[in-house]
């Protein structure tokens, strides 16, 4: 099995900084590739590759040191873990979960600790191929799709405000695409100590090719468009390049990146008829996909991170567009993207913060109804 990969960034045509991160791994060394000089033609190793794309929040020095650490805290993690497990597919499930849940603790603790990266965030596309099977780990709104025989299916579904419309029935898939509010996302790394991941899974054939995008992307150039790109392409430089010059043709208002791999090999199967590819859940703890909606077993220094209450705040069916609408209001939109709602403890802060605001009016207010009083009755 070979695997043809390579990765590239853009800042766009209207923004000053570039947060967005990619990163791929050879997790069989841990090291990280270097697309410098072209792109790597990597064979499947016992422990296979890891593909990241993250999208920062918070302003441009924070948003990027946000996406920096998710890529950066996700690999150190499966080069501290992965590399003692025993290569089955489900320990490298688990071991991708544990990653994200431990990256998320650290990108918010970081937050708590320095406040001048207070509120920072970033959504994380995780990749991890072992064999020929292909697991993602999603948290916010950048993508993975897959490209098979010039059909293109996305693998991974938004964490987002008009992804949970469509859902619920209120709003069309089109309609969501044209909505000033489509880049409101749900979650995020960092921005709270809790993060439930989204996690499916996805068998690889034969010419298949990976497309991993951060919304600079997707948001522009629809799925029809990278399935044919992907196929008129050969060179996977090629098909990033011209993703990445199609979303500046048409307009380039956000930071753009794209990993694409191509792989081949006769280990893996040919496709047929009767294969089926795109969102396929893969149940396990601690994620969206288990119905028991209990925190991940993540490592010791994760859980020691995280705060107590095990209540996730994402992946709850909602039934009307006034439901989420509330939770909009309630949510504070950053420049590009937000997050809805805010941890219990800031709310229980800023009520504090507030109450002699409150008594002092209300002081005030119990003065001059004295003095009425007075001034009426002599």
């Amino acid at each position: 099995m070979v695997t043809r990969v390579f990765a590239l960034t853009d800042v766009g045509r209207t923004r000053e900084h570039n947060e967005d991160t990619f990163l791929v791994a050879d997790l069989e060394t841990g090291t990280p590739l270097d697309f410098t000089y072209g792109y790597h033609e990597i064979t499947a190793d016992p422990h296979g590759l890891l593909f990241l794309v993250a999208d920062g929040m918070g302003g441009a020095a924070s948003g990027e040191l946000a996406s920096s650490m998710a890529g950066t805290l996700v690999l150190e993690a499966l080069k501290q873990t992965w590399k003692a497990a025993d290569p089955s597919p489900s320990a490298f499930a688990e071991a991708l979960r544990d990653a994200t849940v431990l990256a998320n603790a650290r990108i918010h603790q970081h937050a708590r600790e320095n406040p001048e990266h207070r509120g920072m965030g970033t959504t994380a596309t995780i990749a991890g191929l072992l064999g020929d099977q292909l697991f993602l780990v999603q948290v916010g709104d950048s993508r993975a799709y897959m490209v098979r025989d010039g059909d293109v299916q996305q693998l991974t579904k938004d964490q987002s405000l008009m992804q949970r419309l469509v859902e619920a029935g209120e709003l069309t898939a089109e309609e969501a695409e044209v909505s000033e509010r489509r880049n409101i996302i749900l979650q995020a790394l960092g921005p709270e100590a809790h993060v439930t991941i989204d996690l499916t899974h996805q068998q690889v054939r034969r010419g298949d090719t990976l497309i991993l995008c951060s919304d600079g992307l997707s948001g522009l150039v629809r799925a029809a468009e990278i399935a044919r790109t992907s196929n008129e392409e050969q060179d996977v430089r090629s098909i990033c390049k011209r993703l990445i010059d199609r979303a500046n043709q048409l307009g380039g208002p956000d930071n753009i990146t794209v990993v694409a791999a191509r792989f081949d090999g006769d280990a893996l199967r040919v496709s047929s008829n009767g294969d089926s590819f795109g969102y396929n859940t893969f149940p396990l703890a601690g994620t969206l996909n288990d119905d028991t909606r209990e925190p991940a077993p993540a490592s010791r220094e994760a859980r020691a991170t995280l705060k107590s209450d095990p209540t996730p705040k994402f992946g709850t069916p909602v039934p009307s567009r006034a439901i989420l609408e509330e939770e909009l209001e309630r949510g504070r939109p950053s420049e590009d993207q937000a997050l809805l709602g805010a941890p219990e403890p800031v709310v229980e802060e800023r009520r504090r913060a507030v109450q002699p605001v409150f008594m002092v009016l209300g002081l005030i207010a119990l003065i001059a109804v004295i003095w009425f009083l007075f001034e009426l009755f002599g």
